[in-house]
């Protein structure tokens, strides 16, 4: 049959469809890119932020509408099944930890039935089949769930508690990518500072051993917590030297306030935020440095987002994602009293605009720098995205189709969150 899959959240989101598709393929059912062609839709769901919520609510309403078989994967349903019930009641479920039956529920689906496949499960998700959204970039999950307990996650219950994949697993995935003409390897997990910490291993060792894999490609690492991040300092530095990996650190701080940090339960405090990022500057001056901020948490006063904007001009992040705190069911911090909508709009407005600031200032530097970047996405129009050693994203006009390729620019311009480049010889 002909299924027609539609991705929302994460990187792991995405590697999860990937590994879908691919598994749906390998079963001889065809993948499309148009749902009026599908005999089935599979929808693989979000469910960490409340604007993500209502936008998959209303597509699942959409497909209701146009009478089409329906399989709800990923957090959704896994951390609200009754809510997705509710909208549409004759549809599949699975969650993002039994991908591995996404073949079964979508042929029971397909022969009417209704399938429920939710909770637990340890199959490593490398070396699973997939179908790479982007052919040059290979998205692999190290690990399912993680070791917080943070007041605002609802991700937790979807993903579950830390459960590492072997590192022999994860290598030999890439080692295959690498064959098939990937240049780019994304680690991602829902947290990959706690990578190892189950099973007696640590991210940096994993870094280490994927760096000596044959072949020239670029590592992004994902999202890591300062809590765990800081366990692993040292080793994590000395991973990071290989140039194999892209000089690219996501380390969320969320708030810039202690107090904040401590009714959030982050684990972590600002001066250790701070001292991860001051050690990874020593060693690598030029990294790109990539934070998370969510402003109008439960309690936070003036004072508190004042530290926050203060933390941000102290540390000049690179990238800064703003989320306005929403309530999600079920969460510790639901239950505390709300900061009306008025004052989170005016917190985000004020962040973003020094956000923005920042960004400008500091790619404006960047003019005049020439060096090698690596083709990986396409742009708008007739344009390119590349990344250079530390992931600056680079667009490069031309009509050649660059992907995969790497080659020398120089930066002519800068914008706030990216470079404008021109091909060098």
């Amino acid at each position: 049959m002909k299924v027609y899959i539609e991705t929302y959240g994460c990187s792991a989101n995405f590697a999860d469809s990937e590994i879908m598709a691919g598994l749906l393929k390998k079963a001889d059912h065809e993948i499309t890119d148009n749902f009026k062609k599908a005999d089935l839709i599979l929808i693989n769901s979000c469910y960490v932020k409340d604007q993500t919520e209502t936008k998959i609510k209303k597509r699942l309403e959409f497909f209701k509408k146009i009478n089409k078989k329906l399989v709800v994967a990923g957090c959704f349903p896994e951390a609200n099944k009754r809510e997705v019930e509710k909208i549409v009641p004759s549809a599949s479920l699975i969650g993002p930890r039994k991908i591995e039956k996404i073949v079964e529920v979508v042929e029971k689906t397909f022969s009417g039935k209704k399938v429920v496949v939710l909770g637990k499960g340890e199959k490593s998700k490398p070396l699973l089949p997939k179908i790479k959204f982007n052919p040059i970039i290979d998205i692999v999950e190290i690990n399912e769930g993680c070791l917080g307990n943070c007041t605002f996650c609802v991700t937790k219950f979807a993903r579950g508690e830390l459960y590492s994949y072997p590192i022999g697993t994860i290598t030999r995935e890439i080692e295959n990518a690498l064959k098939e003409g990937c240049r780019e390897v994304w680690i991602t997990s829902q947290d990959t500072g706690a990578y190892g910490f189950d099973s007696g291993r640590d991210l940096a060792e994993l870094l280490k051993k994927v760096a000596v894999i044959n072949g020239r490609f670029f590592v992004r690492v994902g999202m890591m917590n300062p809590s765990n991040a800081i366990r692993i300092l040292d080793q994590l530095i000395d991973a990071y030297k290989n140039e194999k990996i892209f000089k690219f650190l996501h380390l969320p701080a969320q708030s810039g306030s202690d107090k904040i940090l401590r009714l959030m339960k982050r684990g972590n405090n600002t001066e250790q935020f701070k001292e991860i990022v001051h050690k990874f500057r020593e060693e690598f001056p030029e990294l790109t440095l990539s934070t998370d901020i969510i402003v109008g948490f439960p309690g936070e006063t003036k004072e508190d987002f004042e530290k926050t904007i203060s933390l941000i001009n102290e540390i000049k992040p690179d990238i800064v994602n703003i989320s306005r705190y929403g309530a999600r069911p079920g969460t510790e911090a639901a239950k505390m009293k709300q900061i009306v909508d008025r004052v989170k709009k005016d917190r985000s407005r004020e962040l973003t605009k020094l956000v923005k600031k920042i960004g400008l200032e500091k790619n404006k530097k960047l003019i005049g720098w020439s060096g090698e970047i690596l083709i990986d996405e396409k742009g708008k129009q007739e344009s390119w995205i590349g990344r250079n050693f530390a992931y600056k994203p680079i667009v490069v006009k031309t009509n050649k189709n660059l992907l995969g390729k790497i080659i020398k620019v120089k930066i002519v311009d800068a914008k706030p969150t990216y470079l404008i480049g021109e091909v060098y010889h």
